[in-house]
């Protein structure tokens, strides 16, 4: 199988991960931005990435989630930056 690796790139959507600096002095990628967005997930008055999983969990605790991949996807995203930026190595 033959692959065009131009297309394939220009396929790609680098913006959405673009990481975005938020004036809480949090950052996160226009995606999980736009995720957030839609569940109404207060994120820019979060103080910390730990603070959002936990808006995230409230979300999944008590409301009907259409996609919960793309939420868990989004949570364990914003974990791992969470673990990697936080933990004393």
């Amino acid at each position: 199988m033959e692959y065009n690796i131009d297309e394939i790139v220009s396929n790609l959507d680098f913006k959405s991960l673009e990481l975005v600096n938020l004036e809480n002095g949090l950052s996160l990628t226009n995606y999980e931005i736009e995720v957030l967005n839609r569940y109404d997930i207060d994120y820019k008055n979060c103080s910390s990435l730990k603070e959002i999983l936990y808006l995230i969990e409230d979300v999944f605790n008590y409301d009907d989630v259409a996609d919960y991949e793309e939420l868990d996807s989004v949570s364990s995203s914003i974990a791992e930056r969470d673990y990697y930026q936080n933990t004393n190595k």
